[in-house]
């Protein structure tokens, strides 16, 4: 049996899913798991080839990943600036505590952000490490964390490590 391609699937493609479980087959014969920074540049390299499991509700199916490109933006390797809303440039940020956060033991707080630089976050993963490097926030990436629109622009509500929100 032959694996199925990613590519065919296009951006239907479940490269960020948790349950999505890769496979590395090296040149040499060995197979690892997970697919990263590492695995991406083997695989461009020809060292390598990756292949993804996406599990269904009654059976599995094996797909090559055979658009090494879009795997990249997917996984943040290279910034997709239509997947995730952001342009890739300091961005423009009102931040304020949350009004429902008053635990000052607490080491996470929530905050609600607006950008004022016309980006919109539909990847928090990627909005988190642009922060960090932008601003050194420690952004939750894990749990809850939402938006709300209205006529005076969106709002997002993230969960950020107290002592990282200097700026």
């Amino acid at each position: 049996m032959e694996a199925r391609s990613a590519a065919a699937a296009g951006k239907d493609f479940p490269y960020t899913l948790s349950t999505t479980c890769y496979i590395e087959v090296h040149n040499d014969g060995k197979v690892t798991q997970g697919a990263g920074m590492d695995a991406y540049q083997r695989a461009v390299a020809g060292e390598s080839r990756l292949f993804a499991v996406w599990p269904g509700e009654w059976r599995s199916d094996l797909f090559a990943i055979d658009d090494l490109d879009e795997f990249a933006r997917a996984h943040g390797i290279v910034h997709d600036e239509e997947r995730t809303g952001l342009a890739d440039h300091v961005h423009e940020i009102h931040w304020v505590a949350a009004d429902h956060d008053d635990n000052p033991r607490s080491q996470y707080v929530t905050i609600d952000v607006r950008l004022g630089c016309g980006c919109s976050v539909r990847d928090r993963r990627t909005f988190a490490a642009q922060m960090r490097e932008q601003r050194g926030w420690n952004m939750a990436v894990t749990g809850g964390w939402g938006y709300q629109s209205n006529a005076g622009g969106t709002t997002y509500t993230f969960r950020v490590r107290r002592k990282s929100l200097t700026s």
